[in-house]
């Protein structure tokens, strides 16, 4: 399917590695010009190569994300460069572990601030951009903000966050035209979740233990799977779609587990 995203510049946050960085894969598929925002360089440009050598285009902004003024800064490079933005997807995070009864004030502010703060930061300072192209915001987000999960308290409060976000700016951009939708992500084999599963005890017995929970083929959601329906509703072909949380989780919220 044409999605009529050619030459768009669409930010991508935490875009070089995981569930971001198939984002922008199926962008660049879509000739649109994805912008990576994240903290290495060596990521970044290592995906924008991934990106040039399949034939398609992409940039890179080097950013502290969880630094309030790295964000403002990441989108003054982008307007410098391109002079436009067309659509921005929030996707930076990590479920950090920051729980209650062993957490602390200092540790759940750094969690805000790494998981909530920089979606509301760059959506505030690429909006006026956004307005002129009457663009789209995705947020990515966690089952976990509904589920639960324990002892994340911090990640679970920033996931609750982004969903509200992502109702509260679909009402207050409706005048602009500016359509903002979410996807919740359950489970989906990535970079991190690698890292985390092998962090429990008998890792591998864990993780068949999850994926058979999982209703839909009893297999993980790809970043792929995610990332096609970010860019669907980025694209003109969801133009009545707005203020949704999008669950791309193979039933795994939703549906009785004992399917």
């Amino acid at each position: 399917m044409d999605l009529q995203l050619e030459g768009k510049i669409i930010l991508v946050s935490g875009g070089a590695k995981g569930i971001g960085k198939a984002i922008v894969k199926v962008l660049a598929q879509e000739k649109a010009i994805p912008v990576i925002i994240g903290r290495s360089k060596e990521d970044n440009e290592e995906a924008v190569n991934e990106v040039t050598q399949g034939g398609g285009k992409a940039f890179a902004v080097v950013a502290e994300l969880s630094n309030p003024e790295e964000c403002q800064q990441a989108i003054e490079a982008v307007k410098r460069e391109f002079g436009r933005i067309d659509g921005l997807v929030n996707n930076a995070g990590q479920n950090d572990g920051v729980g209650l009864e062993n957490g602390s004030y200092e540790g759940f502010l750094a969690s805000l601030h790494r998981n909530l703060i920089h979606y509301y930061l760059l959506a505030h300072h690429a909006l006026p951009e956004l307005i002129k192209s009457k663009g789209a915001i995705v947020n990515i987000t966690s089952k976990v903000a509904e589920t639960g999960q324990g002892n994340t308290s911090a990640y679970a409060a920033s996931n609750g966050g982004r969903n509200a976000l992502t109702r509260e700016w679909a009402v207050e951009l409706l005048k602009y035209g500016i359509r903002v939708n979410a996807i919740a992500v359950a489970e989906s084999w990535t970079p991190q979740y690698e890292s985390w599963i092998q962090t429990l005890p008998n890792p591998e017995e864990k993780l068949q233990e999850i994926t058979s929970r999982i209703p839909l083929g009893n297999r993980m959601t790809t970043p792929e799977e995610i990332a096609n329906m970010v860019v669907f509703l980025l694209s003109e072909k969801s133009s009545h779609i707005t203020g949704q949380i999008i669950h791309v989780d193979g039933g795994y919220v939703h549906l009785d587990r004992s399917l």
